[in-house]
């Protein structure tokens, strides 16, 4: 019976003829969404045993299929432990991709990847080509459970004096594939209060220190692991490893050393904490931003500068074929790489002895245009409804188009109408950044067929 039902799934997502690779991807987070909230609204889900209602469960299905994070009612508050079971079923499901995971059934009856197959997987992990896509897949789900395996136990180990021994393992469990995942979701709420996220454990380095490596290792992306496992050496890394870990340490460093000077004597945020305490959460700051959602600080407390260069972190966000959401490092990389060559006259742009073809460049000033043009708008019409600040809006649009789920606190007294656009984003922030990728790399590459005469614009 189970491998019949594998066998259809497989036929059904994945052999499907009629369907490109970008509606598979789109559709199968969209299905996940939907069985996601219809599973929340059972009474079974909430642990009053009365239904949160369907706009609750649905906004909080799409932020764990979404691995984004925010949230209108606490998830231990609010949730049994049946709903916690859908809502962290969907977060691994979102974070790996639902056809990643599907593809693990072709593993598990040991049949061959076919070439849709591996279609999807690219699309999925947002590679660049089929070279060696399924021994990333495998080696990313071998990967993912050892990683999430490793910080259930580091993190059940800190919860068990607090929780008891099963409550202990459960949100070590929890926790592990939440920070892995980037997703933000917390069990923490009965302990330290609703919406406290980390707070109450400010001063745990085991349960920052934990979490915070999980969130950097899931954001780094499955090929960079898939590089460095092979080459284990700096020198024989490929330039998109080197250019992926290179951005990634100055932005978390950077962000660490901005939170401390910013930060310092707020006694909203770090201002009460001791000099180790001020260090650590600064750093948790900087890697949470990295599209995680954990909040250690309280983000409402953060000075409007602050608030400024977080939304600039979470747009930022992880890396291609990661679990994080966001534009991306790599994207950003090339941007920066473009703009030095434009200020320096160069026609090409370089990197470490490599030309980054001007096909990519022009996707990453596409994708890039049109996050910020979502952002301005989805930022303007919410401060616009809601009478809100425009900063603490931006914020909350820059939180759930990044997927990262941090918020000042503003997410549950939003209006109908602004919540709905917050679902919008956090879909669109997840799967639309994933769609334009499919796009790049099953669209066609004929060159053009007519050539037009040049054209003289003046520029500045």
């Amino acid at each position: 019976m189970i491998k019949t039902c594998a066998l259809w799934l497989r036929n059904v997502f994945i052999r499907n003829r009629s369907l490109n690779a970008t509606r598979i991807v789109a559709g199968s987070f969209a299905a996940i969404i939907l069985i996601g909230a219809l599973l929340l609204t059972l009474p079974i889900a909430s642990r009053d045993g009365q239904s949160a209602g369907f706009f609750t469960a649905l906004f909080t299905a799409t932020s764990s299929t979404c691995v984004t994070g925010l949230i209108l009612v606490d998830t231990w508050v609010q949730w049994s432990f049946f709903g916690q079971l859908v809502i962290l079923a969907m977060i691994q499901l979102g974070g790996l991709g639902f056809m990643t995971v599907i593809s693990l059934l072709s593993f598990a009856l040991r049949r061959r990847i076919g070439l849709s197959e591996r279609l999807i997987m690219v699309s999925t992990l947002n590679l660049n080509d089929l070279d060696g896509v399924v021994r990333t897949v495998r080696h990313a789900l071998m990967g993912t459970f050892l990683m999430e395996g490793a910080g259930a136990v580091l993190l059940s180990i800190a919860f068990v004096p607090h929780f008891g021994l099963l409550g202990g393992i459960w949100r070590g469990i929890f926790h592990a594939i939440s920070a892995f995942c980037n997703a933000g979701f917390d069990l923490l709420g009965g302990r330290f209060g609703a919406f406290s996220s980390l707070a109450g454990l400010q001063d745990n380095p085991l349960v920052l220190g934990t979490i915070g490596v999980l969130i950097v290792i899931g954001g780094l992306g499955f090929f960079v692991w898939e590089d460095i496992w092979e080459k284990r050496c700096w020198r024989k890394l490929s330039v998109y490893s080197k250019m992926v870990l290179i951005v990634t340490g100055a932005l978390l460093l950077g962000g660490t050393l901005f939170f401390l000077a910013e930060e310092w004597a707020n006694p909203a945020t770090l201002g009460s904490m001791t000099l180790g305490e001020k260090i650590g959460n600064a750093a948790f700051q900087s890697v949470t931003l990295r599209t995680a959602g954990f909040d250690a600080i309280g983000q409402g407390g953060l000075t409007d500068t602050s608030k400024a260069f977080s939304a600039i972190l979470m747009l930022i966000g992880g890396s291609s074929g990661s679990t994080a959401g966001g534009l991306k490092t790599g994207t950003v990389a090339v941007l920066l790489l473009a703009l030095r060559s434009g200020l320096a006259g160069r026609e090409q742009v370089t990197f470490r002895g490599r030309t980054i073809p001007y096909r990519r460049v022009l996707n990453a000033m596409t994708l890039a245009l049109v996050m910020l043009f979502l952002f301005l708008l989805g930022s303007m019409l919410i401060s616009t409804v809601e009478d809100l600040p425009y900063l603490d809006c931006a914020y909350e649009v820059a939180s759930a188009m990044g997927t990262v789920g941090l918020t000042t606190g503003i997410t549950p007294t939003l209006s109908t109408l602004s919540q709905t656009l917050i679902i919008v984003l956090m879909y669109t922030g997840r799967v639309g950044v994933l769609s334009f990728s499919i796009a790049v790399v099953t669209r066609s590459k004929f060159p053009a067929k007519l050539k037009y005469p040049d054209m003289n614009v003046m520029i500045g």
